[in-house]
Parts: C-alpha cells; structure tokens; sequence
C-alpha cells in the first residue's frame, strides 16, 4: 500500500463530505451514478480527501463507495499547476465499533490512498443520554476501535462527536489516547454549530498545545452552521494551527448546513495575507461542481449565497456600477473567472455550429463525451429556434437537465394539458418504460394544469407520494425565458416509511428539476426525475445500518 500524499504546514488539506454529510440533507439523496460523477468532478477541483460514504449504513451505500474507491481513488489527475498529481484519499466513515469499521476497509480498501474515519460522541449530554456511556467507557473504546481501523490501514481519522460541547480537559484525553492508538488525523467537530470564533479558535489552540502527540499529527476541524458561523470558525480554526478542513460544496448538509467548500477556499485565496496559506483547489472548477451538486441534489443555490450565487458578481446600484465602470476592484475582491465563470463575447444562436458550442462548453469548464455533446447539441438547437440568443445560463441549464441524469425507469414522451377559464383543467400524459420498451397513455385532472399532469403522470407509474415543495423561477429574463422548476416529493409511511431508534418517524424525501421554455413541461421533467429517484431508492436500497456493538447511537448519523 503506497503512503498517501504529503503535505506542508502551508497547505490546508480540503476534506469533501458532500457525499456523506451533504447528502443528509433531506431531500439530497443520491443514487450510485450521482455519486460517482459528483466524486470525478471533486478529484478535477482538487480535493484532498473525498469521503465518499457511510458503507455501514446500506449495502447500495457500500457499493457506491467502494465503485469510488476502485474508479476515482486510482485514477491520476491533473493539479492546479497542471501537473500530474495522486487521486484523492478515498474515505469511509465508521461508528466505533468492528461492524462498521469492517464495512468502511471494505469499501475503500481498492483506494490507492484509502482512510478509514471512526467517531464517537465525548460531550456529557451525549454520553450520558445517548452512548449510555461513562467517561472511561469511552476512552477505553476509542482506544481499541482506533487501534482495530489500524490494522487495516495506516490512515486513521479519529472524531470526537460533539468537541465543542465536550469538557476540555476529558478531550485532551481521548483525543491523546486515540493519537497513541495510531489515529494520523485528529478531527475537531461543532456538531451543533454551538460556538463562537473565537471560542472554537481557543478549543483548537488548546488542543494543539495540551493533547500529547497532537502536534505530530493532522488536526481537522468540520463545522456546522446552525448559527450561520461555520466559515468563520473553520477560518479560525485555521489560524489557530488546524491543517484540514471538512466542508461541503454550497454548504449543504445536516440542518442548516455544513461549512462551505468554496467560502473557505476563496477567503483562503483572496486573503493570503492574512492567513499565509494555500490549498490545493483548482478554483477555475468550483462553478462547474457547485452546479452540478445543486442539479444533483435538487436543492437550489440561493441568489446572494457567496461565491457561487447568482449575485454573488452583480452589481445593480448606481453608485457600484459607475464605480465598476471605473475600476473593477473598486466592488469586487476576485474576478468570477477565477471560480470558472466566463465573461465570453461569444454569441450563440441558432445558425451556430457544433464546433462553436462546444468551444463555449469548454471555456464553461464542461467536458462532454461526443454522445453527451450530442444530447446537449440537439437540446441548443431546439431551444436556439425558440429564443434569438441562448445564454450561459440557458447553456448551464440544458447541460445539466440533458447531461445530469437520474437512472430513469419511466421515460417523458408527450404531455399536452387543457385549461382555462370555465374549463377543468385536463392533462393527457405519454410515459415510456425503459425496461419493457411499452408506452402507456393515460389522463388526469386536476386544480390546474401542473395538477392534471401529476395526476395523470401518477396513474400511469403508481407511486404514492405527496408534493411538498414546487418552485419555479426564470433562468434569464424575457418572454423567451427558460423555466427552471424545482420540485420535492415525500413518500407515505405505507411505502417503506423509516424510523430513528428512538421510534420517530425520519422523512423520505427525493427532489427533482426540468428546465424548459415551457414551464408544464418543465414541470412534467422535474416530476419525473423525482419519481425515477424515489423508484431507484425503492428497488435498490439495502438493509439499515447494522447494531453499533451495544452503543446506543441513533442510525440519522447526524455527527460532527
């Protein structure tokens, strides 16, 4: 087994948990394919460390992180200097117990660079009301559970769930036990999102000075932003000497969020002389996968959300723009080329050719195989008749709705819907099976035309659910405006409706988007993207995780 890459102390190792901890948010849930082309992409933007899953939660979980593992995690890749560099660490989370750290070396052992990263709660309302656990039951259990990891590899990530809640001077303690146990990565995570900067500032300088060995190894922090301080106080994790991040892209994860990839990495850049630091990020990529993990997962990036929303580079007021007019820096810290946003004079409309869109997708930062550029060709054409001039916007759009893809069971043919104002609104509805190549035509009625639709829709492919978000928004201005719809479904207790050890009821959600001139179309897309999701979850989802050795830990792995 080759050692895992090294570096400096003036680089912050950047650890992805988009695909474990972004995808707790509800609603977020990926299947198997998303996984893998969301971990391709993360290995282009440079990350250090991708931890790829739960493997102890699911067998579909373990699957897919163990397909990273064999794909991704051995594959070269190009850094930020253009150089070729080592794939990424390959990570898998694990419970302190044998069971899940088994099926954590499982799935990431064909890694070139495998870890395994192990957790358990050391705040007195965790130990007491939910591990059951007394102080040295817990250090007695990190010791041997991080010890068991490391006899099947040499990288070893050890967390204290709930640190910034955790009495200091017991910290030091299971921290030095699971460092002398031959933990290499020692994580510091505000679970809850609890503390201050400044606070969380002094817990890692305290660590770094009072646990024994933690200046021979990495310290890791991962903050969550329930008080909208989670950058804040990886940055002053940072300053205080931790040399690895946990984050996820545009922040998604368990509550209100994670800390944000590319908030860190871009105050990490722009403020260099402040922290005097880099990272290994190529930031030319941050657009791209901030996209593609929004389209993925369904959740929309709000306009103001920093770096990669949609204001995050426009300028409205007067007074900014005679100044940008003037002097660019007079209101903006970094150019939007630098998180790969093109400012092209590049004109596309329906007399372009093929060559010239794919020039444009490649200065968007997309790389398309001939058969995807094809699909996405085909797509520009259709709307370039509809609309004089197609945007970056509309391009984004059509990429992602034609390219990013659920597996599909049932495939959209024809919609056609009647409504007005003294008529009940009629939708008949065309659906093919891509498994039996049979096309069934059926018919609904509803409230409205996006409700007749459904219902037809749903007569045809039978899964009960209940719509509990619709959103639809207009990707550029003007009549000729694009629809993007956005739409979140629930699936009913009757279906297979899970429950937390604790006897509550933990929703099911699964999240679609179409993006279409035609919003009823737009809207029959996102629904049937949401549908083939929550069909695919159905038929392909394993067992729940497995007993945690007598540890009373709640299966939502609600950590860090």
């Amino acid at each position: 087994m080759s050692e895992p890459p090294i570096f400096g102390p003036d680089k912050v190792l950047i650890f992805d948990t988009t695909l474990r901890d972004g995808e707790q948010s509800p609603g977020a849930t990926l299947n198997a394919e998303e996984k893998l082309e969301i971990a391709r992409q993360l290995a282009r933007l440079g990350v250090d460390i991708i931890e790829a899953g739960f493997p102890a939660a699911s067998p579909g979980d373990l699957a897919a992180v163990k397909r990273i593992a064999e794909t991704v995690g051995r594959e070269p890749r190009i850094d930020k200097h253009g150089n070729p560099a080592e794939p990424p660490v390959i990570c898998g989370l694990a419970r302190a117990n044998k069971k899940d750290i088994d099926a954590a070396w499982e799935a990431v052992r064909p890694a070139k660079h495998p870890r395994i990263h192990t957790f358990l709660a050391t705040s007195p309302v965790h130990m007491k009301y939910k591990l059951r656990m007394t102080p040295d039951e817990v250090v007695q259990r990190v010791g041997e559970m991080v010890a068991y990891a490391k006899q099947y590899c040499d990288d070893i990530e050890f967390s204290p769930e709930d640190a910034g809640r955790s009495d200091p001077e017991f910290l030091y303690r299971v921290l030095a036990t699971a460092i002398e146990a031959g933990a290499t990565t020692i994580n510091i995570p505000d679970t809850v999102g609890y503390t201050t900067p400044e606070e969380f500032g002094k817990l890692i300088a305290d660590v770094r000075e009072n646990t024994p060995g933690a200046k021979d190894v990495i310290i890791s922090v991962h903050t969550h932003n329930d008080l909208g301080l989670a950058t804040a106080n990886a940055l002053a994790g940072v300053q205080a000497g931790a040399r690895q991040v946990e984050c996820t892209v545009n922040g998604i994860g368990e509550r209100a969020g994670n800390t944000s990839l590319e908030e860190v990495v871009m105050a990490l850049y722009v403020r260099q002389q402040v922290y005097e630091i880099d990272t290994n990020i190529v930031t030319t990529e941050i657009h791209r996968t901030s996209d593609m993990v929004s389209r993925y997962t369904g959740m929309l990036i709000q306009p103001n959300k920093a770096i990669v929303g949609a204001n995050a580079f426009a300028h409205e007021a007067g007074i900014h723009q005679d100044g940008m007019l003037k002097h660019k820096r007079t209101y903006e810290i970094m150019d939007a080329s630098l998180i790969g946003l093109s400012h092209s004079r590049l004109v596309l409309g329906k007399h372009s050719g093929r060559h010239a869109f794919r020039k444009r997708l490649e200065d968007m930062g997309y790389r398309l195989d001939d058969e995807e550029l094809n699909k996405a060709f085909k797509r520009f054409k259709e709307l370039a008749d509809k609309k004089k001039v197609v945007s970056d916007a509309d391009i984004e759009a059509l990429v992602a709705d034609e390219v990013y893809q659920p597996k599909e069971t049932w495939e959209l043919v024809n919609v056609q819907v009647q409504t007005g104002t003294n008529v009940v609104p009629t939708a008949v509805v065309t659906l093919r099976n891509l498994e039996t190549g049979e096309e069934i035509t059926d018919a609904g009625f509803g409230t409205g035309p996006v409700d007749a639709m459904y219902q037809g829709i749903n007569r045809i492919v039978g899964a009960p659910n209940r719509l509990v978000e619709y959103l639809v928004q207009a990707i550029t201005e003007g009549m000729d405006a694009n629809g993007d719809v956005t739409i979140r479904i629930e699936i009913p207790e009757s279906r297979g409706y899970k429950y937390t050890p604790q006897g509550r009821p933990r929703r099911r959600l699964f999240s679609g988007r179409g993006v279409d001139t035609d919003i009823v179309v737009a809207s029959a897309k996102a629904y049937m993207q949401a549908l083939n999701k929550l069909l695919a979850a159905e038929n392909g989802e394993g067992a729940a995780a497995p007993a945690s050795d007598g540890v009373d830990e709640s299966a939502v792995i609600a950590i860090h």
